[in-house]
This record gives C-alpha cells, sequence and structure tokens, in this order.
C-alpha cells in the first residue's frame, strides 16, 4: 500500500510517497480503508524529529482517520469468528463507517485500529470530514473533565480558530458553558463567533489581558484551554479567576515559561498538563468509551459538526503540513489516499 513517509527529519519537502507493506489486524483490531487522515501539529513536530513515535506504532504520521471497515480479527481467547468491539460494546462488522484514534500510520491507505478505540460515523457526517474528529474530540472531552469544567463556568479557548480550538469553542457551548476565545483578524473572529463563542478576542489587535478581563468583568476565567505552552504561561494564571484550572495541552510558543506561584496560590488556582498519543490503552478506551457516549451523540443533533480547512491527496502532504504550519488554517486539514 502507499503511505507518506518521514525519509529524515527535516522541513515538509521529507515527506514522500512511498510503497510500504500493509498492516494485518492483530486480535480485538480493525483493518480500514482510509478515506482520510487528519493532519495535526503532532504531526509537524514528528516531521522535524523531535516527537517520534511510541514503541509498535507505524514510522509514519497520522493521528486520526476516517474510513471503512474491511477487516476484523477476533479478540484474543475469544471464539472464532467473534468481532472486535466498540467502545459501547457492540461488534464491529466489514462496512461499518468508522473514525479512529490513532498512535500513529493514518497518512497511509489502510491502518489497524483496536475495536475500542474506533467510533461509528453517523450518516449525518460526510465519511472523509470524519477524519478530522478523533484526535481532537477525545483531546478536548478529556481535559475539560480533567479540568472539571461545570455548566454556568467560563471557557477561555486559546486558538478557537483551529483544529482542536474549533471543536472546544462548540463543546464548551453544548456543556453548558460561556465560551470565549482567541483567533487572529476580525474574519476569524466572526466565524469563531459563528461556532458557538460568546466572546472571541482577536489577539492581533494588542490588549488581549484587558479584554479579557472585560469580558470577564474583571472576574477572570475558570477554565483555560492552551495549546500555547511556555510563552503564554504567565498570562494564562493571570487570567484566572478564584479557583481556576489552566489546562495545557499544546506547546507552540515554547515547553518553558516562567511562573509566578504567589499569583497561583493567590487565585487558590492549578496548573494541569497532559497529553494524549502515549497514554495506556486503556485510558484511551476509557476516553472514547466516554467520548461515545457523551460527545459523539451531538453529531447526530447538531450541536458539534467538523471543521474543515482542506482536503488534499495523500501526495500533497508536504504542502498539507507547509499550510497547517502558516497559521492561516481554520479548522482541520485532511489528506485522502
Amino acid at each position: 500500500m502507499r503511505a507518506v513517509v518521514v525519509t529524515r527529519p527535516g522541513g515538509p519537502e521529507v515527506l514522500q510517497v512511498q510503497d510500504v507493506p500493509e498492516p494485518s489486524p492483530a486480535p480485538g483490531e480493525l483493518l480500514v480503508e482510509v478515506a482520510a487522515a487528519g493532519v495535526n501539529r503532532a504531526d509537524l513536530l514528528q516531521r522535524e524529529g523531535r516527537y517520534p513515535p511510541p514503541p509498535g506504532a507505524p514510522a509514519w504520521p497520522g493521528l486520526e482517520v476516517s474510513g471503512v471497515v474491511v477487516g476484523c480479527a477476533a479478540p484474543a481467547g475469544a471464539a472464532p469468528g467473534s468481532a472486535p468491539v466498540d467502545p459501547a460494546g457492540v461488534p464491529w462488522r466489514v462496512g461499518d463507517r468508522v473514525a479512529a484514534l490513532l498512535a500513529g500510520g493514518g497518512y497511509s491507505e489502510r491502518v489497524t485500529v483496536a475495536g475500542t478505540h474506533a467510533l461509528r460515523v453517523p450518516e449525518a457526517v460526510p465519511l472523509v470530514d470524519a477524519g478530522g474528529l478523533p484526535e481532537a474530540v477525545a483531546t478536548v472531552w478529556s481535559n475539560l473533565r480533567a479540568a472539571r469544567l461545570a455548566p454556568g463556568e467560563t471557557l477561555l479557548v486559546h486558538g478557537g480558530s483551529g483544529g482542536v480550538g474549533s471543536v472546544a469553542v462548540q463543546l464548551g457551548r453544548a456543556l453548558g458553558a460561556r465560551v470565549v476565545a482567541t483567533a487572529g483578524g476580525p474574519d476569524r473572529c466572526a466565524r469563531v463567533a459563528g461556532l458557538g463563542a460568546h466572546v472571541v478576542v482577536d489577539h492581533r489587535a494588542g490588549d488581549v489581558a484587558d479584554r479579557l478581563r472585560a469580558a470577564t468583568d474583571g472576574r477572570g476565567v475558570d477554565v483555560v484551554l492552551d495549546v500555547l505552552g511556555g510563552g503564554a504561561l504567565g498570562a494564562n494564571v493571570a487570567a484566572l479567576a478564584e479557583g481556576g484550572r489552566l489546562v495545557v495541552i499544546g506547546l507552540q510558543q515554547g515547553r518553558r515559561g516562567e511562573l509566578d506561584l504567589s499569583a497561583l496560590m493567590a487565585r487558590r488556582a492549578s496548573v494541569i498538563g497532559t497529553t494524549l498519543r502515549d497514554r495506556p490503552a486503556a485510558q484511551k478506551d476509557a476516553i472514547l468509551a466516554e467520548v461515545a457516549e457523551h460527545v459523539w451523540p451531538m453529531l447526530t443533533d447538531g450541536r458539534l459538526a467538523p471543521v474543515v480547512h482542506a482536503r488534499l491527496p495523500l501526495a500533497d502532504a508536504a504542502e498539507a503540513h507547509r499550510l497547517l504550519a502558516s497559521g492561516d488554517v481554520f479548522g482541520k486539514v485532511l489528506l485522502q489516499p
């Protein structure tokens, strides 16, 4: 089969489509014909040699896909002919539409994935567009749960126009939070407001901290979902209300920052950091079971929808990486084999 291989650490030009062995599903896994693979910032880091895949994962990038089940391997110890099950315990069948969370290998024509790490794509959702959902939805849900976001609280989403941010705005609104988001430029701010944000602050216009304070009547926010990392640490702590929680899920502004502990203590606030890719399988099972129960129905009733900026052929993976790095993307970039 074809896959996009990182020929050496470097820029987008090191991505090349090559023939690789087709995967074979292990017990309890599905073989999926890929309709689309989501492009994430973690893929850019992997291409640069700064985020190697975990042991056992394919060497090529790709943390999420959508597609069709073309093969099933019976779970270990199960009777011959038994099928893997989804997070709700329902058996998978060949022909089922699926969106899957991967540890790697999504930039390819076929992937294998544990049945419990895959979700059924509702008929209302285009199969290709579903390829940009699993990573963002699982990331946002698990981190809002870690932050104990409650209805009526205020959620600050940095980068509301991004792949994760566009999901976080919609999900925060659906969970009953008051959503404040940042985005760059009037047009992008208007589109983020259209996703459900109550207030959108243009981070290109300056005075972000002042406008965040004004948006909360000086109180601050209860939860910050942050993709910026070290460079925004101080500003994020300053934005917190009493008892606020800062959840760091990305490092776009670096791994290190200076933390004023007195500011944190005065707010009786907390800082939480998480990753998703290298979690044990059992933790991913639990996250996706909650996503299937609490979030996935929102795709059917319209509270949540995929936001897609571009759909490119697999051979244009280098262009997809350039596009994502440009900062001009609104939502997700998808690769189609």
